[in-house]
């Protein structure tokens, strides 16, 4: 009888991603067949090398949401976590740039925002686990501080030597259609890529991932077992906190090599929807900011070649319609870990 179950349960694991498989071949397909129609093979690659890049922030930023949410806490503040690592990295890519050479203001700069993130990964924790404090208050908390100090220490005028250009990978880079899209991209979004592998072998393949996910879903047990659940909750959520500044430091050292007010639009609220989609696993998560970022993207060029008149509000609105629509169809049915939210106070 038990054996049947076990059969019946691997079965439908195995229809349940044949139909995840078969639905992500057919969006792709279709997607690029209505940019073949509509843009062209130039546009098309366009149009998909930018979704590549504007998936970077939304795939670090569920990364961070994931790891949390598996470890037992809900992050909410990722946008604050984004929005204050892009402040810091642009600062110190201003003043440490005045001292030494691009070659290396760059990296520290980007070291800076992972560390932030990091920091205030850690801020998290200690308000979660320490203070037992409600952690969707110790997101918004982090969410508010970050706004506000940005905005109050913001200065106009700053300017920067240069930002992260993409890097070619040889002859890589000169294969049709493919070569520009995957090989030809600076720095941090290849580094996404590898990070979205490494993350979900970790989390299935390796010890650290065991631990994880138990302390996620039944933390009593798992300290019964000798995991100290706590102190792998302070850990995990610090790690997490600096993907989601890897993601800030995108923003002002790779994409745009600026700071701006609110810079990060909602990004980091979007990355909790991509988590969510994605079943909080890297790789469903990396697959729904790769289809949340191909609509921005193809709104944006059929902006830009002026095919259809559409207003730039509507362009930068359909990012949160879509995880509005997805949500609805999609997040009332996904389980989250079971423990995520719970305080644990060992006896």
């Amino acid at each position: 009888m038990a054996t049947t179950t076990v059969v019946q349960e691997q079965a439908s694991g195995m229809n349940s991603r044949t139909k995840w498989l078969i639905a992500g071949g057919g969006l792709v397909i279709a997607a690029i067949a209505l940019n073949l129609y509509f843009f062209g093979p130039t546009g098309t690659t366009a149009v998909f090398a930018a979704t590549l890049r504007q998936s970077t922030p939304l795939i670090l930023g569920a990364l961070c949401g994931l790891i949390g949410e598996r470890s037992g806490v809900i992050n909410i503040g990722i946008e604050g976590q984004m929005l204050m690592a892009a402040f810091l990295a642009f600062l110190a890519n201003v003043y440490i740039g005045r001292m030494l050479p691009l070659g290396l203001t760059l990296p520290i700069a980007v070291l800076v925002g992972v560390a932030t993130g990091a920091l205030l990964g850690l801020f998290l924790a200690w308000m979660s686990v320490t203070l037992k404090m409600d952690q969707i208050i110790g997101g918004t908390v982090i969410n508010t501080l970050a706004l506000g100090l940005t905005s109050y220490f913001y200065v106009t005028g700053l300017t920067t030597q240069g930002k992260l250009q993409s890097i070619s990978l040889g002859p890589l880079a000169d294969i049709p259609y493919l070569g520009p899209i995957l090989f030809s991209n600076p720095p941090i979004t290849y580094l996404t890529i590898i990070l979205v592998f490494v993350v979900q072998f970790a989390l299935f393949r390796t010890v650290w991932g065991l631990r994880t996910r138990s302390i996620g879903e039944h933390p009593s047990a798992a300290d019964t077992v000798g995991i100290n659940v706590n102190r792998m909750r302070y850990l995990n959520v610090t790690l997490a906190g600096a993907f989601a500044g890897l993601a800030g430091a995108y923003l002002t050292l790779e994409a745009v090599g600026s700071f701006e007010r609110g810079m990060t639009n909602g990004r980091g609220f979007i990355a909790l929807a991509v988590m969510i989609f994605g079943r909080w696993t890297p790789l469903g998560a990396w697959g729904a900011a790769l289809l949340f970022a191909f609509f921005t993207a193809f709104a944006t060029q059929t902006q830009f070649t002026g095919l259809v008149s559409i207003p730039p509000q509507f362009v930068g609105m359909s990012p949160y319609v879509l995880t509005i629509v997805f949500l609805a169809l999609f997040g009332g049915r996904a389980r989250g870990p079971a423990a995520a939210g719970q305080v644990y106070d060992p006896e």
